[in-house]
C-alpha cells in the first residue's frame, strides 16, 4: 500500500490508478478503506483514491503533536489531496462528515464535486450512541476500555451501535480489521482519544454549516431511509443547503450504504458524475 508523509504523520492509501476522473473516498471511525470494498470495483473508468485517515482504524500512528480534532482531520484530508497533486476531485464521504469542514474553512479549491452518503451533518457530530462514548475517550484508559467492550458480540452488534450501521451486518473479519489498530497500539489509541471527543459545541457546528451555502459546485446527498444514526430529515435539509444540491434516498439501508446497497450506490454515483461532467474513461479494445 502506498503512503505519503505529511507534517502530521504518514497516511496510507489505495489508488486504483488510471486516466479517469479522480474520486477520493472518506471513511468513518474507526474504519478504513475497506468500507468501500464493494463499491470501488463497480466504478470502472474512475481513479479511486482511498486514504486511511487517523480515525482509529489507521495502521501507522500519527506524530504526537498532530492535530487530530474533527477540524484537524478535515484539513489533513485537504492536505493529502494537495500533496498528491490532485485537482477537480470528487470527494465522497460516508459516516464521518467532517470532510465538509474543508468547505466551511475555505479549503475546498481542489474539490469539484461533493458526495455526502448518510454522514454526520449540522450538529450531529458525533451521532447517536457515539455522543455517550466520547466522554469515555477523555478518561485515561477510556479508549482501551472501549476496545475491550467492542470485543463483546452483544455490544458490538447492538442495533444502537455498530450493529445498527448496516442492515446486512458487517462481516466479523472486516470489523476485526477496523478495530485491530486500536487493540494492538497504545499510540493509535492516543490518536483516537484526540479525535473522539473533539466535536465543537452545537453553536459552532451550526455556524460552520451555514458556510456550506458558499459551495457553488454540484453536491449529491445520498440518504438511507432506515438509518438509526443520521436523522432522516438531514438528507433533504443538506440538499437544500447547498446551492447545487440534489437528494437521492436509498431504501433498505442504514448508515453504511456501501455495505447494504453497493450496486445502487455505484449506479447513483455514476449517474451523478456523468451528468456533472465527470464521465468515466474506458478504453475499448
Amino acid at each position: 500500500m502506498p503512503r505519503i508523509e505529511l507534517p502530521a504523520g504518514v497516511i496510507d492509501y489505495q489508488d486504483t490508478g488510471g486516466e479517469g476522473p479522480v474520486l477520493v473516498f472518506g471513511h468513518g471511525p474507526p474504519m478504513n478503506e475497506k468500507q468501500w470494498r464493494k463499491v470501488v470495483p463497480l466504478l470502472d473508468g474512475y481513479r479511486c483514491i482511498l486514504p486511511t485517515l487517523p480515525l482509529g482504524g489507521h495502521r501507522q500512528p500519527m506524530n504526537p503533536d498532530a492535530d487530530l480534532s474533527q477540524l484537524g482531520v478535515a484539513l489533513l484530508l485537504g492536505e493529502f489531496i494537495e500533496r498528491l497533486g490532485l485537482d477537480e476531485v470528487t470527494l465522497i464521504l460516508n459516516d464521518w462528515g467532517g470532510g465538509q469542514f474543508l468547505v466551511s474553512e475555505g479549503r475546498a479549491q481542489k474539490v469539484a464535486r461533493l458526495v455526502l452518503v448518510a454522514c454526520e451533518a449540522f450538529d450531529n457530530f458525533p451521532p447517536g450512541p457515539a455522543k455517550a462514548m466520547a466522554p469515555l475517550c477523555r478518561v485515561p484508559g477510556g479508549v482501551w476500555l472501549m476496545t475491550r467492550l467492542m470485543r463483546i458480540p452483544a455490544l458490538r452488534n447492538h442495533r444502537n451501535g455498530y450493529g445498527g450501521m448496516s442492515l446486512r451486518g458487517v462481516p466479523d473479519e472486516i470489523m476485526d480489521d477496523w478495530f485491530a489498530p486500536l487493540n494492538r497500539s497504545r499510540a493509535i489509541r492516543r490518536d483516537f482519544a484526540k479525535f473522539a471527543p473533539s466535536a465543537p459545541k452545537r453553536e459552532t457546528l451550526l455556524a460552520w454549516s451555514e458556510r456550506l451555502r458558499e459551495f457553488d459546485r454540484p453536491v449529491l446527498v445520498v440518504w438511507a431511509t432506515e438509518d438509526r444514526l443520521m436523522p432522516r430529515e438531514h438528507g433533504p435539509r443538506l440538499a437544500a443547503l447547498y446551492p447545487k444540491g440534489r437528494l437521492v434516498e436509498i431504501a433498505d439501508s442504514s448508515t453504511l450504504v456501501p455495505e447494504d446497497q453497493p450496486e445502487q450506490l455505484a449506479e447513483t454515483l455514476t449517474d451523478f458524475l456523468i451528468h456533472t461532467g465527470a464521465a468515466p474513461v474506458r478504453h475499448t479494445q
